[in-house]
């Protein structure tokens, strides 16, 4: 089965290039073979869906589909089966769950964590993966020094992925050093795509820096001192009912509900933040004379 999901994408993929929606050679396939769908793109969606539906998603994380709108946000991002995708700080491994499977046999998953003085990096996720080998036994990591962030060798990843992370390097004075090192390790044509807190319009920053939420503007502005473009920005996760004035930021909101159960039934009502999705593009190399 495996080798036939493979020559599927192969062929999509071949298809595509030739800017054709009938797949290269489709008359000689043999009968009883997969018969791939009409585009790269409709490969792409129903691959999300059989994994989103994977039974080795926790059920907790399952229940937070309906916020984080993965299927939506990961094909905004244009997220194929057959890239190279580094997914920056994945905490828990939330969407580790999705991408690794979803690149395992045609693409790459990469998972960049801070180095650690302690037992290892990542050691939640390093037990994860090894648990269960099936669906994570070709992800590798990165270990990186946030001061002096490196996520691989120039040029060689086609997406850089990093959700609700944004926030913690500016805090911590770290975010230009992160998004150039993003920019380093991303082929020219390659996508960087964001989702975070996004802040109150006309918030500033030195209002808003604690509390978890971050002005997009800013975020556009190290995205693109990086030497990013803005290509598009998405609702796909937005929420209106997010006022963004809580005691504890935007900790107070599920799922981390810093308060407890104080007010915990208003909060579960709000839902989780409202937050900003970008997709940033590495400009291509201009073309040689």
């Amino acid at each position: 089965m495996k080798s036939h999901v493979t020559l599927g994408l192969a062929v999509l993929l071949l298809a595509a290039c030739s800017g054709t929606s009938t797949p290269v050679n489709a008359q000689d396939q043999p009968a009883g073979e997969l018969v791939p769908p009409t585009s790269a793109k409709d490969f792409t969606a129903s691959q999300l869906d059989a994994v989103l539906a994977g039974d080795w998603r926790s059920a907790q994380n399952r229940a937070r589909d309906v916020y984080r709108h993965p299927k939506a946000t990961l094909q905004f991002f244009g997220i194929r089966p057959d890239q190279t995708v580094i997914e920056i700080t994945p905490g828990a491994g939330w969407y580790s769950e999705i991408l690794a499977p979803l690149l395992r046999d045609n693409g790459q998953y990469i998972v960049a964590v801070k180095k650690s003085t302690g037992e290892g990096a990542g050691k939640d996720l390093h037990q994860k993966f090894a648990a269960d080998p099936a669906h994570y036994g070709k992800a590798s990591f990165i270990e990186f020094d946030p001061k002096a962030p490196v996520f691989g060798a120039p040029g060689s990843a086609d997406v850089v992925l990093t959700f609700r992370n944004v926030h913690n390097w500016v805090m911590a004075d770290t975010a230009p050093a992160m998004f150039k090192a993003f920019y380093a390790a991303l082929r020219p044509g390659g996508v960087l795509g964001v989702v975070d807190h996004r802040a109150a319009d006309k918030a500033t920053l030195e209002t808003v820096k604690q509390s978890g939420y971050l002005p997009t503007a800013y975020v556009v502005k190290l995205a693109t001192d990086a030497g990013f473009k803005l290509d598009d920005d998405s609702e796909i996760n937005a929420n209106p009912k997010d006022t963004k004035d809580y005691p504890k930021g935007v900790w107070t909101l599920p799922p981390t509900f810093t308060l407890g159960e104080q007010d915990k039934a208003k909060y579960q009502a709000i839902g989780e933040s409202d937050r900003m999705t970008l997709r940033f593009v590495k400009p291509a190399a201009p073309a040689a004379h």
